[in-house]
């Protein structure tokens, strides 16, 4: 028998064994390192080969929104450390999603010299980013609005403010309305105010409705389901449906209070209820209905 003959070492068979890369692979890592404990991701020696993984995944993301990929692999880092990623249906799913969020976070917190925490609420992402008064060749005193002083006009009639406060408080109402059905106040207030600042600058309400409703980018910044977001879209502005232009269903909620309607007659109104309930970014739930 020829003992020169060699025979080819036998090959594992493909996809037998998967690795982090695969997001159950990931999955069995995230619940090893979480039940080994908190010193477990410093020590373990899976953990600098997945945190490269993660650069390199999200280099290209990362450079898009101007930051450096290492930026990116420590939001999926913080991602990593959650139980909701564990208990995803798809891990890497719920980490590039966080990641995303969070790289706009960062690059609209570089652009307005804030912090990140600031650039995730509409209240600062509605802002342009910061100028030098270098940055153009007049001087910023030649054009800006904010250093005009306008010649006084004695003669001219007080500007009524009754509309303003009235506008006003039925968005403090929507507010308070969708707080007391289950929703984060933070989520309430983020979202009302960004509709509603949407809201004044377009042409009609169906033309807001639909141009919110393919704003990814203002759900991304509030980070609201999809769901929830087009929920609180119907129950604000009413449906955008021209066959019920003059029906009680195109009237949204801002609209009814802002015609006088009071606050205790939505909370009875059970298609205002079950829509806002139901649609509740943490799964639903009435305040104080218990």
């Amino acid at each position: 028998m020829n003992q020169n003959t060699t025979t080819p070492a036998a090959q594992p068979e493909r996809g037998s064994r998967r690795g982090f890369e695969h997001s159950e692979g990931l999955r069995a890592l995230l619940i090893r390192l979480h039940e080994e404990g908190r010193w477990a991701w410093r020590h373990d020696p899976e953990v600098a080969a997945l945190m490269q993984y993660a650069a390199d995944k999200y280099a290209a993301l990362a450079r898009r929104h101007g930051l450096d990929p290492w930026e990116a692999a420590a939001a999926a880092f913080d991602a990593m450390r959650t139980g909701a990623v564990r208990r995803a249906d798809d891990p890497w799913a719920v980490i590039t999603r966080a990641v995303k969020v969070t790289c706009i976070a960062e690059e609209r917190a570089n652009g307005l010299l804030c912090s990140v925490h600031q650039a995730r609420r509409p209240k600062f992402s509605a802002h342009h980013d910061a100028e030098r008064f270098s940055d153009r060749e007049n001087p910023l005193t030649d054009y800006h609005e904010s250093f005009a002083i306008p010649a006084p006009d004695y003669f001219a009639e007080p500007e009524t403010s009754e509309t303003s406060v009235r506008v006003g408080q039925a968005i403090e109402d929507a507010v308070a309305l969708f707080h007391l059905l289950g929703w984060p106040v933070e989520a309430a207030r983020g979202g009302m105010e960004y509709l509603v600042t949407r809201l004044a600058e377009s042409a009609s309400r169906a033309q807001a409705f639909e141009s919110l409703r393919r704003d990814y980018h203002a759900r991304a910044l509030l980070d609201i389901p999809a769901s929830s977001w087009l929920a609180m879209l119907r129950v604000v502005l009413g449906s955008p449906d021209p066959n019920q232009a003059h029906t009680s269903a195109a009237r949204g909620v801002l609209h009814r209070l802002v015609i006088g309607e009071p606050l205790r007659a939505l909370l009875v109104d059970d298609v205002v209820l079950s829509e806002v309930v139901l649609s509740a970014p943490d799964g639903g739930g009435c305040r104080g209905c218990e």
